[in-house]
């Protein structure tokens, strides 16, 4: 049986008429004809029913109508289907990264990768967590780069997504220098002068781990500001906004050029993970032999 006369079967059953049929698959009457006589010898037996008021389908074309919508269907996913897999098998290696972690560590971590092996094209989407989950969730990406402390949820289930650590970083609380040279504020302020806090909005990932991870004594801060990005609130703290806990990754040089200092002793930091995780879902050869080196790594 060929897939053209599947359609042409449709096709008549819904037009009724040869002449309407045959124009609407772009073919002489005559070669329609032909080919429905051909699909009703394979099946059998007359599927329609032929008259001076055209064609009305027989109780074995009734019958074998909505079977023909389904092959279609089926036919047209599976052929979908595959083209995806084979696009995803030759196509770039997508990574879904948050804003902090592309403009700082990725690029690092990508060259010191690719001094042992070759990773091809590269596809980089930088944005929030919360937006990176879902494109993940999506099956958009491959992997999704990301800081990650235990205490803090993801999204993930365990049994669609592989995690390996790729980095260590530290949330540090930092503030502008004052004239002196000294922090303008001081962790852990007091009730009667709560200190400036520029932080994180709820699609931010490390304001997720620093919402769910307790610092050691009582805070007391007055959310002055809030972003999503850190070298936004970077930038704030600079300027002399308030204080903000920031990854080490971002605020490196602003640290050791003095524009940024600490506002607390290291028992308010949060040591923090970078993570890569793996949909088991969405992959192709390049994303299995990265994973295989990650997972194993050569020994140096």
């Amino acid at each position: 049986m060929e897939l053209d006369w599947l359609k042409d079967f449709l096709a008549l059953a819904e037009q009724k008429t040869f002449s309407r049929a045959a124009e609407g698959r772009h073919v002489s009457q005559p070669a329609f004809g032909r080919r429905i006589r051909a699909l009703e010898d394979w099946i059998g037996t007359p599927l329609f029913v032929r008259g001076a008021q055209g064609a009305s389908l027989t109780p074995a074309g009734a019958h074998f109508e909505p079977a023909a919508h389904a092959l279609m269907r089926s036919l047209e996913r599976a052929r979908r289907e595959a083209r995806t897999v084979g696009a995803q098998d030759t196509a770039t290696l997508s990574i879904a990264a948050t804003h902090a972690l592309s403009f700082t560590f990725f690029p690092s971590w990508v060259r010191q990768v690719m001094q042992s092996r070759t990773l091809g094209t590269l596809n980089l989407v930088s944005d929030s967590l919360e937006a990176c989950e879902q494109i993940m969730l999506s099956g958009e990406v491959h992997f999704l780069l990301c800081h990650f402390h235990r205490d803090a949820p993801t999204r993930f289930e365990a049994g669609r997504f592989e995690s390996v650590g790729v980095g260590d970083d530290v949330l540090v609380p930092l503030c502008a220098p004052s004239g002196s040279g000294q922090p303008t504020w001081s962790l852990p302020g007091s009730p009667a002068d709560p200190v400036p806090h520029l932080a994180y909005s709820q699609a931010s990932g490390l304001g997720r781990i620093l919402g769910n991870c307790q610092t050691r004594e009582p805070l007391h801060l007055a959310t002055r500001f809030t972003s999503h990005l850190a070298a936004t609130l970077t930038t704030m703290a600079r300027e002399g906004h308030g204080v903000a806990w920031l990854p080490r990754t971002v605020a490196a040089d602003d640290q050791a050029c003095g524009r940024l200092v600490r506002a607390g002793p290291e028992h308010f930091d949060v040591p923090i993970e970078i993570r890569l995780f793996r949909s088991l879902e969405c992959r192709n050869h390049a994303a299995d032999a990265l994973w295989a080196y990650l997972s194993d790594p050569p020994a140096s």
